[in-house]
């Protein structure tokens, strides 16, 4: 399993055989927030399958009915999805992740338990490179930028900013002295309730159905409409586009593949400096993590 901080790539490019495959080119970067000692984030390669997690922080006081915490979660599902594609390649990637965090709530053991609503969970995204064709997963959110020469989209699954923002409107409602404290409390366990739930989000925790509820699609790598470029983020990244500014879609992966994974991620730190009074949700900072892929027009 890959770890934190690393990165991937692969040098220089040897001459390519006419006709071969697209080749994919992988360079990733995580870093945890300032002053936290673990990075709650993971970047992954296992041959053709990037992937990039990101674990919820669970707030202070809080109790999640398990001994571990999120960095031993992504950790541990990182190498079990890894593990599930090796053992079934021709598998999809819902079917893949589902045996994964499956194989993770046995994990856990006996003195934990993972039906509790505060288990330890994990945004996921991936991206599989297939010869002609990549596939693509993202659970929750941690966006999945795509170039196909000239078009840029990004693959996102908002459910998780839906019912925050519901829930926020809740908070809204309630007396004016109900203290600061009091309302996030209700909303935390307002938002556990709606965890891995129909009319709520979806978020890999011990349920392996919320693999089956994850956005997933296919690009070619030949012809109209080819990949070219991709970017994983977690949200400690992504924000440079949605709470930051600092540029476009389009820009973070021109920034990107000119600096570097770190370069982004730097890029953002300095934005978090300046501009301290951007909360991002109930945190200023976060782990921030980058997988960006590169693709050879095929011949």
């Amino acid at each position: 399993m890959g770890a934190p901080d690393r990165r991937y790539s692969t040098g220089s490019r040897p001459a390519r055989p006419i006709g071969a495959a697209p080749m994919m080119r992988v360079r990733s970067a995580s870093a945890p927030a300032p002053g936290r000692p673990e990075n709650e984030d993971v970047v992954f390669r296992f041959g053709s399958l990037v992937g990039l997690l990101d674990g919820a922080t669970v707030p202070e006081g809080f109790d999640t009915g398990c001994v571990h915490g999120p960095g031993w979660y992504v950790r541990h599902l990182a190498a079990r999805i890894g593990l599930a594609v090796a053992v079934r390649p021709a598998a999809t990637l819902m079917s893949s992740l589902a045996a994964a965090i499956l194989a993770v709530r046995a994990d856990h053991g006996g003195d934990c338990d993972p039906d509790h609503p505060g288990t330890p969970s994990s945004t996921v995204c991936l991206l599989r490179e297939g010869g002609d064709q990549v596939d693509y997963l993202v659970l929750c959110d941690s966006p999945l930028v795509l170039d196909t020469g000239g078009s840029v989209s990004v693959v996102s699954d908002d459910r998780l900013d839906t019912a925050l923002a519901e829930l926020r409107g809740t908070a809204a409602e309630l007396p004016g002295d109900v203290d600061p404290v009091t309302r996030f409390r209700r909303a935390v366990l307002a938002q556990r309730e709606r965890m891995n739930r129909t009319h709520g989000y979806w978020v890999a925790a011990a349920d392996p159905d919320a693999a089956y509820h994850a956005v997933t699609g296919t690009l070619p790598l030949r012809g109209p409409g080819a990949l070219r470029r991709a970017a994983l983020l977690s949200d400690g990244a992504s924000c440079a586009v949605e709470q930051f500014g600092l540029f476009d879609w389009a820009g973070l992966l021109d920034v990107t593949a000119a600096e570097g994974p770190e370069g982004l991620i730097g890029r953002v730190r300095a934005a978090e400096r300046d501009h301290p009074d951007r909360l991002r949700r109930h945190k200023r900072t976060d782990d921030a993590s980058v997988v960006f892929c590169e693709f050879d027009p095929a011949d």
